[in-house]
């Protein structure tokens, strides 16, 4: 199972802990193509070092130009508010309008990109490390959606290794996360109370595990060496289709038609879960916008509809199948559930998404909780993963969690050797 872990953490300050833990406001059907990006082409896991740019864009397929507005909030380890004014982690101010907007040109969708970045000539700068939620709201005021966040400050060193579970039961199936965490010269003071590790599977924030304290130390270095509580579910490589050529059938891309908008459909894929697994490169659930048919992918790319379909015998009552990707940040939602087809013997959906390449799955769900194990895509320790190891820590008489380390790796090196 795809496992997320809710990081619950009792912190010294009982307001803190008594807080309202925060999440993410899923785009509305009008709002596409929402990219998270520092210093990279790609969309990423929403990770910045501390005084690297922040870049976020998104589509307003409704293209009038309408209003938007951000804010940002400082958060805890746990998604509750800090205690922090404003002025203590951002130079300048928010809730600013998006100035930064263009029409699309020569598409047959018209929407109107808007593009935010930071630093800009209002918000100069975010000074603090941590967790923070952006905030896009319209002209009422109201949150359109909203997107976490983090910050980063290196301090300590993080060193990743991937390995195969020990646990017979998932030993093809599941991969392990064993990390240390070396804070050099200056110790970092009660560990198993102020330390906290988050791992995240695939730049995905819905899949994390969190609440591990150090096993042992050596002198400085915290050491992580959990088995099943470091676990994941290692799932499959991802689908992937290409059409950055709308008007072109490809080895994905099954034939075409042009309605209104461009229709592609794609091949219809396989259940997985009972083959034997076939290494196939991909860039673990990401996505990038990119066009033939003009020069700016941002604004000349087509809105195209992708007809989605897998051969699956109907599950049992209750239990839906789920198109999952960076595309629509890993979220669970009707938006993205399968219709199954009798007929056919296939679940299939259209989603409207933007020229480019892009990394799916299918995921199945029961009332909005993804189930352990993956009847359809499977699960293969040999699975090619990326994981990231976030390390927060709330010095003594701090009144704030900090991010102070940040380790990667992926799992192509894995294997069942344990090394000190």
């Amino acid at each position: 199972m795809k496992t997320t872990l809710l990081v619950c953490f009792f912190l010294s300050l009982a307001s803190i802990s008594l807080g309202q833990v925060e999440v993410e406001i899923p785009a509305p059907p009008y709002i596409k193509t929402v990219q998270f990006r520092g210093d990279t082409p790609l969309s990423q896991l929403p990770l910045l070092r501390l005084g690297e740019n922040l870049r976020i864009s998104f589509d307003d397929i409704i293209g009038d130009e309408a209003d938007y507005y951000y804010t940002i909030e400082h958060f805890n380890v746990d998604w509750t508010p800090s205690v922090l004014a404003k002025t203590e982690y951002m130079e300048g101010f928010d809730n600013i309008r998006i100035f930064n907007y263009t029409n699309s040109l020569a598409t047959l969708q018209i929407y109107t990109h808007y593009e935010l970045n930071i630093p800009n000539k209002n918000t100069r700068s975010l000074t603090k490390s941590g967790n923070y939620m952006l905030k896009i709201r319209n002209s009422d005021e109201e949150i359109v959606f909203s997107r976490k966040f983090m910050i980063y400050d290196p301090q300590v060193s993080v060193g990743v290794e991937i390995l195969r579970t020990r646990d017979l039961k998932f030993i093809d199936e599941k991969q392990v996360v064993n990390f240390k965490v070396d804070s050099g010269e200056e110790p970092l003071i009660n560990p198993e109370e102020t330390v906290y590790p988050l791992l995240i599977q695939n730049n995905d924030l819905q899949n994390t595990i969190g609440g591990l304290i150090p096993q042992y130390y050596i002198g400085n270095v915290l050491q992580y060496r959990y088995d099943e509580q470091a676990s994941f579910f290692a799932g499959n490589e991802f689908f992937a289709f290409e059409n950055k050529d709308v008007r072109a059938a490809t080895n994905r891309v099954q034939y075409i038609e042009l309605i209104d908008l461009y229709h592609n459909y794609l091949y219809v894929d396989p259940t997985r879960a009972d083959q034997v697994y076939t290494y196939n490169p991909d860039i673990n659930g990401n996505f990038v916008i990119r066009t033939l048919q003009g020069t700016n992918p941002d604004t000349e790319s087509e809105y195209a509809w992708i007809h989605f379909a897998v051969k699956h015998e109907q599950l049992p009552e209750g239990q839906e199948v789920y198109i999952n990707g960076n595309f629509n940040n890993y979220v669970i939602e009707d938006a993205v559930k399968m219709d199954y087809n009798a007929e056919a013997g296939i679940y299939e959906l259209p989603l409207l998404l933007k020229q480019g390449y892009y990394n799916y799955n299918y995921i199945v769900a029961a009332q909005g909780v993804q189930l352990p194990q993956n009847p359809i895509s499977g699960d293969f320790w040999q699975t090619e993963n990326e994981y990231d190891v976030l390390i927060y820590y709330r010095r003594p008489g701090g009144r704030f969690d900090e991010l102070i380390g940040v380790g990667n790796a992926l799992s192509t090196s894995i294997s069942g050797v344990r090394k000190d």
